[in-house]
Protein backbone atom coordinates (compact mmCIF):
# COMPACT_ATOMS: atom_id res chain seq x y z
CA UNK A 1 0.00 0.00 0.00
CA UNK A 2 1.40 3.36 -0.96
CA UNK A 3 1.75 5.60 2.09
CA UNK A 4 1.12 8.62 -0.09
CA UNK A 5 -2.25 7.23 -1.23
CA UNK A 6 -3.22 6.43 2.36
CA UNK A 7 -2.26 9.95 3.47
CA UNK A 8 -4.40 11.46 0.70
CA UNK A 9 -7.33 9.23 1.66
CA UNK A 10 -7.05 10.22 5.32
CA UNK A 11 -6.92 13.90 4.34
CA UNK A 12 -10.02 13.44 2.17
CA UNK A 13 -11.93 11.83 5.04
CA UNK A 14 -10.88 14.59 7.42
CA UNK A 15 -12.42 17.17 5.08
CA UNK A 16 -15.64 15.27 4.38
CA UNK A 17 -17.06 12.10 5.91
CA UNK A 18 -17.51 9.47 3.21
CA UNK A 19 -18.98 6.02 2.80
CA UNK A 20 -16.86 3.06 1.82
CA UNK A 21 -18.34 3.14 -1.70
CA UNK A 22 -17.58 6.85 -2.03
CA UNK A 23 -14.00 6.33 -0.85
CA UNK A 24 -13.54 3.48 -3.34
CA UNK A 25 -14.75 5.77 -6.14
CA UNK A 26 -12.52 8.59 -4.86
CA UNK A 27 -9.46 6.32 -4.90
CA UNK A 28 -10.33 4.90 -8.32
CA UNK A 29 -10.62 8.44 -9.70
CA UNK A 30 -7.00 8.94 -8.59
CA UNK A 31 -6.01 5.92 -10.67
CA UNK A 32 -5.31 3.62 -7.75
CA UNK A 33 -5.29 -0.06 -8.65
CA UNK A 34 -7.85 -2.50 -7.24
CA UNK A 35 -5.34 -4.05 -4.82
CA UNK A 36 -4.25 -0.64 -3.55
CA UNK A 37 -7.87 0.40 -3.09
CA UNK A 38 -8.64 -2.75 -1.11
CA UNK A 39 -5.57 -2.23 1.10
CA UNK A 40 -6.39 1.41 1.81
CA UNK A 41 -10.06 0.64 2.49
CA UNK A 42 -9.15 -2.27 4.80
CA UNK A 43 -6.75 -0.04 6.73
CA UNK A 44 -9.31 2.77 7.05
CA UNK A 45 -12.05 0.37 8.21
CA UNK A 46 -9.77 -1.42 10.69
CA UNK A 47 -8.68 1.91 12.19
CA UNK A 48 -12.26 3.25 12.36
CA UNK A 49 -11.60 6.13 9.97
CA UNK A 50 -14.24 4.70 7.65
CA UNK A 51 -17.46 3.32 9.10
CA UNK A 52 -20.65 3.00 7.04
CA UNK A 53 -22.77 2.32 10.13
CA UNK A 54 -21.57 5.46 11.89
CA UNK A 55 -22.06 7.43 8.68
CA UNK A 56 -25.63 6.15 8.19
CA UNK A 57 -26.67 6.94 11.78
CA UNK A 58 -25.06 10.38 11.75
CA UNK A 59 -26.46 11.29 8.34
CA UNK A 60 -29.96 10.14 9.33
CA UNK A 61 -29.89 12.12 12.56
CA UNK A 62 -28.55 15.26 10.87
CA UNK A 63 -31.04 15.19 8.03
CA UNK A 64 -33.98 14.55 10.36
CA UNK A 65 -33.07 17.23 12.88
CA UNK A 66 -31.34 19.89 10.80
CA UNK A 67 -33.00 19.58 7.40
CA UNK A 68 -36.38 18.11 8.38
CA UNK A 69 -36.11 15.31 5.84
CA UNK A 70 -38.49 12.35 5.84
CA UNK A 71 -37.63 8.66 5.74
CA UNK A 72 -38.01 8.29 1.96
CA UNK A 73 -35.55 11.03 1.09
CA UNK A 74 -33.00 9.87 3.68
CA UNK A 75 -33.30 6.26 2.47
CA UNK A 76 -32.85 7.27 -1.17
CA UNK A 77 -29.75 9.35 -0.43
CA UNK A 78 -28.07 6.74 1.75
CA UNK A 79 -28.66 4.00 -0.81
CA UNK A 80 -27.30 6.24 -3.56
CA UNK A 81 -24.19 6.81 -1.42
CA UNK A 82 -23.57 3.06 -1.27
CA UNK A 83 -24.81 2.19 2.22
CA UNK A 84 -26.17 -1.37 2.53
CA UNK A 85 -29.95 -1.55 2.75
CA UNK A 86 -29.91 -3.26 6.18
CA UNK A 87 -27.79 -0.40 7.62
CA UNK A 88 -30.11 2.18 6.07
CA UNK A 89 -33.15 0.56 7.67
CA UNK A 90 -31.35 0.21 11.00
CA UNK A 91 -30.44 3.91 10.96
CA UNK A 92 -33.99 4.92 10.00
CA UNK A 93 -35.43 2.82 12.80
CA UNK A 94 -32.98 3.97 15.46
CA UNK A 95 -34.61 4.59 18.79
CA UNK A 96 -33.98 7.55 21.03
CA UNK A 97 -31.26 7.06 23.62
CA UNK A 98 -31.71 7.77 27.29
CA UNK A 99 -35.50 7.54 27.42
CA UNK A 100 -36.14 10.59 25.25
CA UNK A 101 -39.45 10.68 23.43
CA UNK A 102 -39.15 9.66 19.79
CA UNK A 103 -40.42 12.24 17.30
CA UNK A 104 -42.66 10.61 14.69
CA UNK A 105 -42.54 11.36 10.98
CA UNK A 106 -45.82 13.28 11.25
CA UNK A 107 -44.46 15.31 14.19
CA UNK A 108 -41.36 16.18 12.14
CA UNK A 109 -43.52 17.17 9.17
CA UNK A 110 -45.65 19.43 11.39
CA UNK A 111 -42.43 21.00 12.70
CA UNK A 112 -41.19 21.59 9.14
CA UNK A 113 -44.47 23.30 8.23
CA UNK A 114 -44.22 25.50 11.30
CA UNK A 115 -40.60 26.43 10.60
CA UNK A 116 -41.47 27.34 7.02
CA UNK A 117 -44.51 29.37 8.10
CA UNK A 118 -46.79 27.41 5.78
CA UNK A 119 -50.09 29.17 5.07
CA UNK A 120 -52.70 26.43 5.33
CA UNK A 121 -55.74 28.69 5.18
CA UNK A 122 -56.68 27.82 1.58
CA UNK A 123 -56.32 25.03 -0.97
CA UNK A 124 -53.36 26.69 -2.70
CA UNK A 125 -51.46 26.93 0.58
CA UNK A 126 -52.22 23.32 1.45
CA UNK A 127 -51.03 22.21 -2.03
CA UNK A 128 -47.79 24.14 -1.56
CA UNK A 129 -47.32 22.55 1.86
CA UNK A 130 -47.94 19.12 0.35
CA UNK A 131 -45.31 19.82 -2.32
CA UNK A 132 -42.83 20.95 0.31
CA UNK A 133 -43.30 17.80 2.36
CA UNK A 134 -43.10 15.58 -0.73
CA UNK A 135 -39.76 17.18 -1.68
CA UNK A 136 -38.52 16.58 1.85
CA UNK A 137 -39.29 12.86 1.53
CA UNK A 138 -42.53 12.45 3.48
CA UNK A 139 -45.06 10.03 2.04
CA UNK A 140 -48.50 11.32 1.11
CA UNK A 141 -50.28 9.86 4.15
CA UNK A 142 -47.83 11.48 6.58
CA UNK A 143 -47.94 14.78 4.69
CA UNK A 144 -51.76 14.94 4.71
CA UNK A 145 -51.84 14.12 8.42
CA UNK A 146 -49.28 16.84 9.17
CA UNK A 147 -51.20 19.39 7.13
CA UNK A 148 -54.42 18.55 9.00
CA UNK A 149 -52.70 18.83 12.39
CA UNK A 150 -50.88 22.06 11.50
CA UNK A 151 -54.06 23.51 10.00
CA UNK A 152 -56.01 22.86 13.20
CA UNK A 153 -53.26 24.39 15.32
CA UNK A 154 -53.18 27.57 13.22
Amino acid sequence: MADELLAKALAAISRKDRTEAEMRAWLAAREAGPEEIDQVIDYLVENLALDDRRFAFGYTSDKRQLAGWGRDRIRENLLRRGIDRYLVEEALNQSAQGGEEVETEVDRAVRVLGEKGADLSDDRGRQRALGLLARRGYDAEEAYAAIRIAGRAA
